[in-house]
């Protein structure tokens, strides 16, 4: 059969059939966010699959959180199958045929595809406290060890660089309360405690360099279809609060990156948050209602997130209001609670007088769902009992050699495969201990400067313009472009709250992340306290304003 078979209708993912009705996903409304539920085995990652084929089709890039590892089938075409066929030919897919998708594989462990990194600047320090859980003390004092990070120009990277740091403002816990307030050394120590929490759930493999460019999320291939970011989470569902870490700060760094481009004719990127109830779970009041701010303003930026999970209540009340588009699969009612459920899920949906939506939710059987998607306007349609279509690609896992080729070729091939340890504040502070007595070493004069200028174009891509549109060339056939001609959206990688930048930090020299020398250290004396005053003060308040809105209390 034919291999590339363009999609009938642009506008439109083809989610299966309601009788002689097709139920269709319209595009232009695909950044109303998402639901896909239902209880184990009854074809949720099937329909997450129908999906991400759909929106890499019709050209936009999709991340996937594969759960059980039987997503990363969407890579390979599916085998020839007569009764596959006829169900393709019953839900509408007149042209079907088996393709593969142009896919991306992703691991923060670096064992199953590609490393995903982030510095511990980048988490920020309102993230990193709410993920911490500290208390409202504790996140002050880890507020004080960024900002004398900022003013004296030495980078958090890694794990060992925030540690490194901590033990630098418990050493200098006096000196600092007069500027930047109390210190505790054992408020610093139960800081200490909950980082090693997070390190043993395998932290340490995530924050550190090359960290992601989120445009490497968004390429697309030769033939237009948008590439399928899959992330290997087996091991990553392991760790609930590691895989919280993530989703989180993605999400707040697509919310911070990404351009205000208003409703698009097709969103710029779609994610699939599998397992969703472990991003709620035990989460305190206040970084819900910050994940819910998010959720309904990231529409606006062209981003559509959907949830996958087994029940409807996973999802708190507030983010399930913002999710138009729905996919109900069975729901089993054997205990109070189950009905309850039951009853919630059937709730949610615009009624139909054609059947019992709350006795459908228990009837249905594999591979059938509840559809309700946004029409053209807005108002959402009327839920449907829909056969859902069969998926074009393979359903099931990939062997070990199908994944490393995929890998080995992908257009990502040697950019984030090779952890990189730059000299950053544990080494810094480690060689200012070793050569400079510690009551003569000189402070460094100023806070890193700010690398580069915006490196978003229009509508969230990079603003010089290539082969598609705008977008990275990636290549999917066996040679992928040398890693040291990619352009790097950080490429200082120093805090985003990093002050006193451009001209000031190449005067006062703090960028190069070194102590002065002796003979520059007497003439900066004076502008040392301008670059961390002024400098740091308004640079905070500049390049940390976004995030700290959506996540200061």
């Amino acid at each position: 059969m034919s291999q590339s078979v363009p999609m009938p209708t642009p506008s439109t993912v083809l989610l299966g059939a309601a009788g002689e009705a097709l139920q269709w996903l319209h595009l232009p409304l695909a950044n109303r966010h998402g639901l896909v539920a239902g209880a184990t085995g009854t074809g949720k990652t099937i329909t997450l699959q129908i999906l991400a084929e759909g929106f890499s089709r019709a050209g936009v890039p999709v991340f996937c959180a594969d759960i059980k590892g039987d997503l990363a089938g969407i890579s390979q075409p599916g085998k020839p199958n007569p009764k596959v066929e006829q169900r393709a030919v019953a839900t509408g897919l007149d042209d079907f045929s088996y393709e593969g998708a142009p896919t991306v594989f992703w691991d923060v462990f670096g064992q199953q595809g590609h490393p995903i990194r982030a510095t511990v600047a980048e988490m920020g320090p309102l993230l990193l406290a709410r993920l911490l859980e500290l208390n409202e003390t504790q996140e002050g004092v880890l507020n004080i060890a960024f900002a004398l990070a900022d003013d004296e120009g030495l980078l958090l990277l890694d794990f060992k660089d925030l540690r490194a740091m901590l033990s630098h403002v418990a050493e200098r816990a006096p000196e600092l309360s007069a500027h930047y307030g109390n210190v505790s050394k054992a408020t610093i120590g139960t800081i200490q405690r909950r980082l090693l929490t997070l390190e043993q759930q395998g932290a340490e493999h995530f924050f550190g360099e090359p960290a992601l460019e989120l445009t490497d999320l968004m390429l697309l291939a030769p033939d237009g279809r948008g590439a399928v970011n899959i992330l290997a989470a087996d091991q990553l569902v392991q760790r609930p609060r590691l895989y919280a870490t993530f989703l989180l700060w993605l999400l707040s760094e697509l919310f911070e990156e990404l351009p205000e481009v208003g409703d698009l004719q097709k969103p710029k990127l779609v994610f699939f948050f599998d397992e969703a109830h472990l991003l709620f779970d035990d989460a305190p009041k206040a970084l819900l209602e910050k994940v819910e701010q998010v959720v309904r303003l990231i529409r606006s930026k062209g981003v559509g997130v959907y949830f996958v999970t087994q029940n409807p209540l996973d999802v708190p009340q507030g983010v399930l209001g913002q999710l138009g588009n729905r996919v109900q699969h069975a729901l089993r009612a054997f205990t109070p609670a189950d009905q309850k459920a039951v009853r919630a899920a059937a709730a949610t949906f615009r009624a139909n007088p054609a059947f019992d939506t709350q006795a459908a939710i228990t009837e249905m059987g594999v591979g059938e769902a509840l559809t309700s998607t946004l029409q053209p306007g807005g108002a959402p349609g009327e839920v449907q009992r829909t056969r859902i279509r069969p998926p074009r690609s393979r359903m099931g896992v990939v062997t070990l050699e199908e994944r490393k080729a995929a890998v080995e070729h992908s257009p990502l091939a040697g950019k984030y495969d090779t952890a990189v340890d730059r000299n950053s504040a544990y080494e810094m502070l480690r060689d200012r201990a070793a050569t400079v007595p510690e009551d003569d070493a000189p402070h460094p004069a100023g806070p890193a400067p700010v690398s580069g200028g915006n490196p978003w174009g229009t509508m969230g891509r990079p603003a010089s313009s290539g082969p598609w549109g705008g977008l990275p060339n990636p290549s999917w056939g066996d040679a992928a472009p040398p890693a040291a001609n990619r352009g790097r959206r950080r490429q200082m990688a120093q805090p985003k709250a990093s002050a006193g930048g451009g001209l000031l930090g190449e005067i006062l020299g703090g960028g190069n992340g070194r102590r002065d020398s002796a003979a520059g250290a007497l003439a900066k004396s004076v502008a040392r306290s301008v670059g961390s005053q002024v400098g740091g003060q308004i640079g905070r308040a500049l390049v940390r304003g976004i995030l700290g809105s959506i996540l200061k209390r």
